[in-house]
């Protein structure tokens, strides 16, 4: 009954989802018309609000090195990251999930973008893995190919064993069940496609930019972006259980650099899904 209950549930979600991507909030769109082929005027497409989120935080530290704490690090890269879309793009709305040590349920993180009618969703996380585990990845939703992309949405989705009743929150979702996420990860977003336009733009600036070692744009079922009706991505900014990208990562240099690939592949995304 469980499973059918959170099939009924992912369905709705696609439904709402879909019903977003027709009736693009006013808020989204520039004042300023264009003029098509035809010669009638339309109002062109404006990525306005962007929504950061820091993952893990408060109670729920996520992954840990020697001497750093995922929750901390994630959260020093999308303020970096807000900075910098603040500072040079003023016309997009920066909204953060958390600015702060807190504790925010998975839901609500979607949820915030949700209520904002937000044109983008991006959650910065950091790894872990065995010995020889180095490099960045970036996620969206979507069917995992691999037990290891299988591990990786396991351990992310876990933070839901933090909040209260969360089997009812997630309609019995069993985030150590590997059925749980085959099922769920069926469920792909509507937006699939602009997510995957910006993953693979990460990417290529992590690997081209910022110089670092990548393990590639992958899709697993993340809690995080399944509510979210917007093209979403999660990144994976290094292996804090890896002691030199801790050093990395645990750096304001390191920090700064992964926040200003993400923001050169934002602003090349923004320019690209305007028509610019």
């Amino acid at each position: 009954m469980r499973i059918i209950a959170l099939c009924l549930t992912l369905a709705g979600c696609l439904l709402a989802a879909g019903s977003h991507a027709v009736q693009t909030p006013a808020d989204s769109l520039a004042d300023s018309t264009a003029t098509a082929p035809n010669g009638s005027a339309y109002k062109k497409y404006r990525l306005r609000t962007v929504v950061l989120d820091a993952g893990h935080g408060g109670k729920d530290n996520g992954c840990s090195g020697r001497s750093h704490q995922e929750a901390d690090v994630a959260l020093a890269i999308i303020k970096d990251l807000g900075r910098q879309i603040e500072t040079n793009m003023p016309d997009v709305k920066v909204i953060y999930t958390r600015k702060t040590d807190v504790f925010i349920q998975l839901d609500e993180r979607a949820a915030i973008a949700n209520r904002a009618h937000a044109d983008l969703f991006i959650s910065v996380h950091c790894n872990a893995g065995p010995p020889g585990s180095r490099g960045t990845e970036v996620w969206t939703m979507g069917l995992h190919k691999t037990t290891a992309n299988l591990g990786v949405a396991q351990r992310e989705n876990s933070a839901i064993l933090f909040e209260k009743d969360y089997q009812r929150r997630y309609n019995g979702f069993d985030p150590r069940s590997p059925q749980s996420h085959i099922l769920f990860s069926l469920f792909q977003s509507a937006y699939i496609t602009n997510s995957l336009r910006l993953a693979q733009r990460i990417d290529r600036q992590f690997r081209a930019g910022v110089g670092r070692e990548s393990r590639g744009v992958k899709q697993a079922g993340f809690l995080v972006l399944w509510k979210s009706t917007m093209p979403s991505v999660l990144v994976e900014s290094g292996f804090l259980t890896d002691r030199r990208e801790e050093r990395y990562l645990g750096a304001r240099a390191g920090q700064q650099a992964i926040a200003g690939g993400i923001y050169q592949a934002f602003r090349a995304y923004k320019k690209d899904i305007e028509g610019r």
